[in-house]
């Protein structure tokens, strides 16, 4: 694909890099007709930048910043002067009073915040403080969080590392690696394993925090209530049922 500076077969617009002199910030790839007038130029601009036509003087650089023209005739093409693509129009604000002035349209410290006192804003019944608190007294088990800190707590009881253990759905065969919280998977306690097997998703890490060490595809984060520990030796692959 040719580069974007080249202009496409048939198409004589040029692509000029727009720049402001109160907007440091502003900057635009703009793509323009030479057959447009001046005036027409800067109409296509101050939708973009905000200043007037009325208020508003071109001035085109070259690749090189060097000044090559300045468009002071606003019933010009704009092909007179002679751009070329990659070549930049600078704008220059000459109303004193515009809006883009004094850094207002960058500068957010510069705009005056709305404040209210908190005695006012309590008073409100509008607010979002409001909405919640009915909501709440509507329904006060929406309030509570859907799952608890010590979730599942009680059934870590009899789970410790080194166990083995069967874990639920699908009768996979493990080792217990750790016990605890994992705040990255949820609220609760968890159970990690290091199954016999490569039927696990990870390798003791999971979402960038590391529960324990065990081989890639054999790590498992499971609720409590998934793990019976016991008796549960790893299988021999190669053992064939009873006929």
């Amino acid at each position: 694909m040719a580069g974007s500076r080249l202009q496409m077969e048939g198409d004589d617009s040029v692509l000029l890099h727009i720049t402001h002199s109160n907007l440091k910030s502003f900057a635009a790839d703009v793509r323009f007709s030479p057959q447009m007038s001046v005036e027409a130029v800067k109409d296509k601009l101050w939708k973009k930048c905000g200043t007037s036509v009325e208020a508003m003087a071109l001035e085109l650089y070259d690749e090189s910043g060097s000044k090559v023209a300045i468009l002071s005739d606003d019933t010009r093409p704009l092909g007179f002067f002679s751009p070329f693509d990659g070549f930049r129009l600078h704008i220059i604000d000459l109303d004193p009073s515009s809006v883009t002035t004094g850094g207002w349209l960058e500068d957010t410290s510069l705009v005056e915040k709305y404040t209210i006192s908190e005695e006012d804003y309590a008073k409100r019944t509008d607010s979002f403080r409001r909405f919640k608190e009915k909501r709440v007294s509507q329904n006060p088990v929406a309030s509570e969080p859907k799952t608890k800190e010590n979730f599942m707590e009680d059934l870590c009881a009899d789970i410790k590392v080194g166990d083995r253990c069967q874990v639920e759905p699908g009768e996979k065969r493990g080792v217990v690696k750790y016990v605890g919280r994992a705040e990255s998977l949820g609220p609760g306690y968890w159970v990690g394993i290091q199954y016999d097997e490569p039927l696990g998703k990870h390798d003791g890490m999971v979402k960038g925090t590391r529960f324990f060490e065990c081989p890639l595809l054999h790590g498992g984060m499971v609720r409590p209530d998934k793990v019976k520990v016991g008796d549960y030796p790893e299988r021999d692959p190669f053992e064939e049922d009873e006929i």
